[in-house]
Parts: C-alpha cells; structure tokens; sequence
C-alpha cells in the first residue's frame, strides 16, 4: 500500500493533527474542510476501540506536544492499512483535496504526486533554458 511503517506520512501526519485539534493549515478552505472530513471519518473508525480512543485522547489534551500527534499518526495509519478500501478511500479523499488547490492572482500551485529520482517544476522562464 501506499504508507511504510516507520515513515512520516503527509496524509496520515495532517489527518492525526487535525483530530488533535492542531491547527490545520490548508491553502484553501475546500482543502481545509476535506481534511477535517477525513479525520471525522478516521475518527469515526476509533469508536469502541479503547487503545485508539486512548492515543486520540492524549494527542487532543496536549496538540502541541509532536510526540502525542505522531502517535495518533500511527494508529492512523495502522487503522487505514487494516481496511484497505477505507484506506484507498481516505487516500482518493486526499488527492482530491490536493488538486482542487487553485492559484490566485499571480499565485502558483506545483503538484507531483508518484516517485521520480528528479523533478523540475517552474514558471515565468524568460531566456534560455538547458536542463
């Protein structure tokens, strides 16, 4: 699947800290209510499991403290990969969210989802360019 044990995940890492109540920074609201969306239903997920209700418990009394919300994290990821349509559904939730970031006024938006030894993203090149 998509997340490694051990390994920091953005989703799983945004979804954690939003159920903690950390603050949430999203660029734009519908990106901001999608995620709050997902940790509602990743939330919804913990009911009747007291391990996981108890790790949630402790990252929302202290969302401040990195180590409590990276706890959450895990049993975030572990209660997605346990249900791997739910997950593929979170997961395709997040895309979304991602892509229907928008640019304003002179703003840019550079996605790249997938893996790549390089990646260039740019804008405005005024003369030559050799890559």
């Amino acid at each position: 699947m998509w997340c490694t044990v051990g390994v920091t995940d953005p989703m799983t890492l945004a979804i954690a800290a939003a159920m903690a109540g950390a603050a949430v920074e999203a660029s734009a609201e519908p990106a901001r209510a999608a995620l709050l969306d997902m940790a509602r239903r990743v939330r919804e997920r913990f009911r009747g499991r007291a391990a996981d209700e108890r790790a949630l418990e402790r990252a929302t009394e202290t969302p401040d403290e990195p180590e409590r919300v990276e706890a959450l994290e895990g049993v975030v990821r572990r209660v997605l990969d346990e249900d791997p349509e739910f997950g593929a559904e979170i997961e395709s939730m997040w895309n979304e969210a991602r892509t229907s970031v928008v640019a304003a006024d002179e703003g840019v938006v550079n996605m790249f989802n997938g893996r790549s030894e390089k990646v260039v993203q740019m804008r405005d090149v005024n003369g030559q360019l050799n890559i």
